[in-house]
């Protein structure tokens, strides 16, 4: 250990300890995805708390038990947030391994580009740092994008570093009924375009003379809350398949595209995917360098989620 780990993760390094499969529990809100943890696999907490708010750098130090609802109240003080997701009761480290961006991507851009710098317990028990402060400063493995999207089973983060985004002057979003999908792409302002095969919501945001631009651009439309609500399965797919959801998968319900981005949220989940032999070897080989015991998150399969 180094004056580089606090006392809450030095504690947390403790929990976890050098033996027996373990893995970490957080809100709960993608526990199944890629697998639940085999039986017998011991269940820990990360530490929570925002550590430090840098907002001239942009950039925010905290745990990854927070919730990602309660950091975004915290970096609202200073006009900022994270493209992390906020899902009731999601956190910072929960949103990282499972690897979801927002539906706001197109604005604030996927989550792997968030993440700046990660301490975590590696399997051996010892704490590691991966990444730092600025961005192009890697050599060898980049760690840090190897752990999002790994759902814990490369090392178990209990501290990060990620960037923060400019809360636009102003946000809204607008329905446009009858659309089709690529009506709002147009827009400088869309944060986020969304489509179920009948009607578009579009989220604006950035300056006010920006937005309203393109609310003239877009031309009549009704000014809603929010996004509809969203089915409760994500489906990767290409944007052209996203596009054509409905005409392929009509056995699987209603369904709301994210356009540009290749996610879909549909009634049904995703079929297994065949995974490329390719993927599947570099994917072992990763997996044996830095968890050759594989007590990890054993029965979680990166490979197995969307």
């Amino acid at each position: 250990m180094t004056a580089d780990f606090d006392e809450a993760l030095i504690a947390f390094a403790a929990e976890v300890g050098p033996d027996g499969p373990v893995c970490v529990r957080g809100g709960g809100t993608r526990w199944r995805l890629g697998g639940e943890a085999a039986p017998g696999t011991r269940q820990v907490q990360a530490p929570a708390g925002v550590v430090a708010f840098e907002p001239a750098e942009m950039t925010v130090r905290v745990r990854a038990g927070t919730p990602v609802a309660e950091l975004h109240r915290e970096l609202a003080a200073g006009g900022q947030r994270t493209a992390l997701p906020e899902r009731d009761g999601g956190t910072v480290g929960g949103a990282l391994m499972a690897g979801e961006s927002s539906i706001a991507r197109l604005g604030l851009g996927p989550v792997r580009e968030a993440l700046l710098q990660a301490r975590y317990v590696c399997a051996d028990g010892q704490l590691a740092t991966a990444g730092a402060a600025t961005v192009k400063n890697v050599s060898g493995f980049d760690v840090c994008r190897l752990l999002v999207g790994s759902l814990g089973t490369l090392g178990l983060v209990g501290e990060v570093l990620l960037r923060t985004v400019p809360v636009g002057e102003t946000e809204r979003w607008v329905r446009l009924a009858g659309a089709d999908a690529g009506t709002a792409r147009s827009c400088h302002t869309a944060a986020s375009v969304l489509w179920d095969g009948a009607d578009v919501w579009a989220l604006l945001s950035g300056y006010e003379v920006d937005v309203e631009e393109d609310l003239s651009r877009l031309g009549p439309c009704e000014e809603v809350d929010g996004p509809p609500e969203l089915p409760p399965h994500r489906w990767s797919c290409t944007p052209a398949e996203a596009a054509a959801f409905a005409a392929r998968n009509g056995a699987a319900g209603r369904f709301v595209a994210e356009i540009g981005v290749g996610i879909v949220h549909a009634a049904e989940p995703q079929p297994p995917r065949t995974v490329e032999p390719g993927a599947a070897e570099l994917n072992r080989r990763f997996k044996a360098r830095f968890d050759p015991a594989g007590r990890l998150n054993p029965g979680r399969d990166p490979l197995q989620k969307p």
